[in-house]
């Protein structure tokens, strides 16, 4: 059996907005990663994908549940056990030009973990140290006396992944790295990561927007909604035989180079607003926005239930009991479904 380098249990996260309300930003969230495996969470903006990596970092004191890395529970440890931790957990922040102090030269921002960690007592050592990170992540030596702002977009992802990579992590979340990113960069930056994730056997996190980068990177996939994870497979699967009905319309969205193609295929619209976090939709927290919602979604929230191995779904229509039914299950006509569509 592959071993888990990570596990989230429950996870849940709610923060306190003022006027005795509660944001609730992840909802019971379980998932694992194995070691040397790539793990993509996708959703909408606001629907908690961030939220979840801070807190696996620690970032984010928990609300509930447990975080466990090599089979520590992170939000367990004490402050030195925690500090040695976070070699092990790095991140790589959405925002390439808010994520490096500006008034700091590649070399300061580079070396900083280093020295905060004490990995070099002696100053060439340190210094090769930086200079190999930065030819690892396709810079010059030669940059290493500049500053951010003299840098490219992509330029300065490259400089925060080498700063992720100073400390020889295990573990490294990768929140949004490309959504910053120029459409050209984008690639590139994700060719770097596999390349580096193949030489080091890197673990990823790989949390995105985009299903279509997030596929040819990620070897399985978990979608969100509103705090709560929906759907999981690997990534072909997903593409393949989407479950969900919030997959399907994320799906959908994704164009098709194929201009044939593209004019005639059947697109998605959710219809409504995304609900706020602060007063979800009882029972599904998708019924609102669902093409198929039933009178069951209103009230009883989905069982996380595996359809077949290695696929996993929250959706009453996955339910044995309405899945067997013709007038509740999913074949039922575009008719029946728009009578039954809960407000």
């Amino acid at each position: 059996m592959e071993d888990k380098i990570l596990e989230v249990k429950n996870l849940i996260k709610y923060f306190d907005v003022g006027r005795s309300d509660i944001l609730k930003a992840v909802n019971d969230v379980s998932f694992h990663i194995y070691k040397g495996e790539t793990y993509g969470l996708v959703g909408e903006s606001g629907c908690g994908k961030s939220t979840i990596g801070r807190t696996i970092l620690g970032l984010y004191d928990k609300t509930g549940g447990d975080v466990w890395f090599n089979y520590e529970n992170v939000h367990g440890l004490s402050g030195k056990e925690q500090f040695a931790l976070y070699r092990k957990m790095q991140m790589i922040f959405q925002d390439p030009y808010a994520s490096l102090n500006p008034r700091s030269t590649i070399r300061e921002i580079i070396s900083e973990p280093l020295e905060v960690h004490g990995i070099f007592k002696k100053k060439k050592d340190l210094m090769n140290r930086v200079y190999e990170l930065l030819e690892e992540v396709g810079l010059s030596r030669d940059h290493v006396n500049r500053y951010p702002h003299e840098f490219s977009g992509g330029q300065r992802q490259r400089i925060g992944i080498a700063r992720a990579l100073a400390l020889n992590p295990d573990f490294i979340i990768a929140d949004e790295p490309i959504s910053a990113l120029d459409v050209s960069v984008q690639a590139q930056v994700v060719n770097l990561m596999k390349r580096l994730q193949k030489e080091k056997g890197l673990t990823f996190l790989f949390i995105a927007h985009d299903l279509s980068m997030v596929k040819q990177f990620s070897d399985r996939i978990g979608v969100m909604y509103l705090g709560n994870l929906v759907e999981e497979t690997n990534g072909e699967t997903l593409y393949e035989n989407p479950l969900h009905p919030y997959t399907k319309a994320l799906l959908s969205a994704i164009p098709i180079p194929d201009p044939d193609i593209e004019e005639k295929r059947e697109r998605i619209i959710l219809e409504g607003e995304l609900p706020s976090p602060i007063n979800p939709p009882s029972g599904c927290v998708f019924r609102t926005r669902c093409p198929m919602a039933m009178e069951i979604c209103k009230d009883v929230k989905p069982v996380w239930q595996e359809i077949e191995p290695g696929h996993r779904v929250a959706c009453h229509l996955y339910d044995k009991k309405y899945q067997d039914s013709p007038t509740t299950g999913p074949q039922r006509t575009k008719e029946v479904l728009e009578q039954e569509i809960q407000p």
